[in-house]
Formats: C-alpha cells, sequence, structure tokens
C-alpha cells in the first residue's frame, strides 16, 4: 500500500521547536510526529488525545485538537472575510490564521 500523497502540508511547532507536520491528503487529514522529535526524551505530545508514536495519525476530519485553535463566531467571520477564505476550507483557515499559535 502506497503512502498518502499531500495535498498540502504546514509544519507543527512545540515550544518553539518543530515537532510535526499537519498534511491534508486526498482521503483527509494526516498527522505524523518529526523523528527528532520523538528521539527527544523531553518530548511531549501536542494532544493527549494524540499520544507520541512513529505511525502517523490519519482522520477524515480535521483532528478536534487543531479545530479548537481556530477563532468562532465574529472573529472567525471577519478573519475570513479579511483573508478571503471559505469557512469550508479549515485546513487552509488553520495555515492561515494559526501561523503563530
Amino acid at each position: 500500500m502506497s503512502e498518502p500523497s499531500a495535498l498540502r502540508q504546514v509544519p507543527v511547532f512545540f515550544d518553539r521547536k518543530r515537532c510535526g507536520v499537519l498534511s491534508e491528503i486526498e482521503t483527509g487529514f494526516e498527522f505524523v510526529y518529526e523523528s527528532g522529535w520523538l528521539a527527544d526524551a523531553k518530548a511531549q505530545p501536542i494532544s493527549l488525545t494524540m499520544p507520541l508514536r512513529a505511525e502517523p495519525y490519519e482522520s477524515r476530519v480535521l483532528f478536534p485538537f487543531f479545530l479548537g485553535l481556530l477563532p468562532e463566531g465574529w472573529l472567525l467571520d471577519v478573519s475570513l472575510a479579511k483573508l478571503k477564505l471559505s469557512a469550508d476550507d479549515t485546513f487552509g483557515v488553520l495555515a492561515a490564521l494559526c501561523r503563530d499559535c
């Protein structure tokens, strides 16, 4: 079985260190921890729902941890209008609004 091909990717940081990569793939989304992060004795998971492991996490919908980083209500509406983004593009919204999260 071949590995999924990423449509879009964003690096994920924990305490200013790159810990993984979030990808939009044909079947949904994938998050994988960086091997260097996993080898670090001080490494922590980004979420209790995504413990450290070498295998990728895959989901048909964006992982709740990442959805929780997005603004809601009027703040989301203003952000979408200013950046000319669609609320249906959750990956694009996350990439644009959470660069410094």
